[in-house]
């Protein structure tokens, strides 16, 4: 199965709309997804031109607040970052996902278009 069918198939399993991320787009991730910690979080937000909609981070812990937990990366990185995260970046502002590999979930979350990222 290609990386494109393994998104839309995804979105069809989650009643999302299949809304695949350009060419260049940034994402931010967390220093700690490249350590191995499980579970990987996900979400996306509204993007602003030339902003940032996904975000990513691992573990159990709470979501750091530290100015510098996240740093922006082109979409194209992710595969050395962390592959695990391909097959969910087709879902749509406003949807998370949470998974370890093996087990997934993905649901959405109308909090997350209320507050747009600037």
């Amino acid at each position: 199965m290609t990386l494109n069918e393994a998104q839309q198939s995804l979105c069809q399993r989650a009643g999302a709309e299949f809304s695949p991320l350009p060419a260049g787009t940034r994402v931010a991730v967390a220093r700690n997804l490249r350590s191995g910690d499980m579970p990987i979080y996900g979400v996306r937000y509204v993007t602003q031109p030339g902003g940032v909609g996904w975000f990513f981070w691992a573990g159990e812990g709470e979501l750091s607040t530290d100015v510098d937990f996240f740093q922006a990366l082109h979409v194209e990185h992710l595969e050395e970052w962390c592959p695990l995260v391909l097959p969910y970046l087709a879902l749509p502002p406003g949807w998370r996902f949470l998974t370890d590999g093996e087990v997934d979930d993905v649901w959405f979350d109308q909090a997350t278009l209320d507050r747009p990222i600037s």
